[in-house]
C-alpha cells in the first residue's frame, strides 16, 4: 500500500502547479481587458465608441455694416450674406453689399452724392478654425450697378439723377478679417476689405471713373455653425 500512496502523490502533484498557471493566466487576461476599457474613455466628458473623425458642417446668415472711403470721400456700407461652412475651415455662400458715399461731386452745376448696390460670390477660408478666435480672408466676385444721387432736392428726398442712369460695375473685394465664436450659434466678425471695381462711365463733367476704397467693418453671423457633432460619442453629463 505505500508505494501505490506514494506514487499517487507524485501523479497529482503536477495537476496542482497547472491549475496554479491557469488561474494566473485568467487574472492577467482580465487586467488587460480592464485596461483596454479604460483606453476608451475619453477626457472625462463622454466616451466615445469608434475613432472616426465626422466632417462638421454649418449654414449661416450674416449682418454687416462698414465704414470706408470712395475717391477720399465717406462711405457707408451695409452688406447681408448667407453661406455654407465646410468644416470650419472654409465658407462659400452669397453676399449682397449696399453703400452711400457723401462724395459731393461737382459737374452740370449740380452737386451730387454716390450710391449703388453690387454682390456675388462669397468665399472665405478660415484659419485656427477649432479655437476661440479665428483669422479668416474673405473675398467676394461679383458686380452690380451705380448711380448719382441728389440730395438736396428741394422737398428734401433723395432723387436719383436719372433712372434710366444706372452704370453696371464688376466688383472683386478681398479682404482680413478676425472671428469671435460666441457659441455654436452666433459668431462675431471685425475686419478691413479693399474694393477694386471696373471703370463706369459717368457723363465725363462729373470726373468719378471707379467705386475703389478701403472699408473696415464688423458684423454677427447666426446659424448653426457645428451640425456634425460625433453620434458615436455619448456625453456622460447628460446621464447624470
Amino acid at each position: 500500500m505505500q508505494p501505490f500512496i506514494i506514487c499517487s502523490v507524485y501523479i497529482y502533484k503536477p495537476k496542482l502547479i497547472t491549475m496554479k498557471h491557469t488561474c494566473a493566466f485568467l487574472l492577467l487576461l482580465l487586467f488587460a481587458l480592464q485596461s483596454n476599457l479604460n483606453a476608451q474613455e475619453a477626457d472625462g466628458d463622454y466616451i466615445e465608441f469608434n475613432d472616426r473623425r465626422n466632417a462638421v458642417h454649418g449654414v449661416y446668415l450674416g449682418l454687416g455694416f462698414g465704414y470706408g472711403t470712395i475717391d477720399k470721400a465717406e462711405t457707408y456700407t451695409s452688406s447681408f450674406k448667407v453661406a455654407y461652412v465646410a468644416n470650419q475651415q472654409f465658407e462659400i455662400g452669397f453676399i449682397a453689399v449696399g453703400f452711400y458715399s457723401d462724395t459731393n461731386i461737382s459737374g452740370l452745376n449740380n452737386i451730387k452724392d454716390l450710391a449703388g448696390l453690387y454682390g456675388g460670390l462669397h468665399f472665405e477660408p478660415i484659419l485656427f478654425s477649432k479655437s476661440k478666435v479665428n483669422l479668416s480672408f474673405p473675398l467676394l466676385i461679383g458686380g452690380g450697378a451705380v448711380a448719382l444721387i441728389d440730395d438736396n432736392s428741394e422737398d428734401g428726398d433723395v432723387v436719383i439723377v436719372n433712372k434710366n442712369d444706372w452704370k453696371h460695375v464688376f466688383v472683386v473685394e478681398p479682404g482680413i478679417n478676425v472671428l469671435y465664436n460666441i457659441n455654436r450659434y452666433i459668431q462675431l466678425e471685425a475686419g478691413v476689405k479693399y474694393r477694386l471695381s471696373s471703370k463706369i462711365n459717368f457723363n465725363p463733367e462729373y470726373g468719378l471713373k471707379r467705386i475703389n476704397g478701403v472699408s473696415v467693418g464688423m458684423g454677427v453671423k447666426i446659424g448653426v455653425f457645428n451640425m456634425g457633432r460625433n453620434r458615436y460619442k455619448k456625453n456622460i453629463k447628460d446621464d447624470i
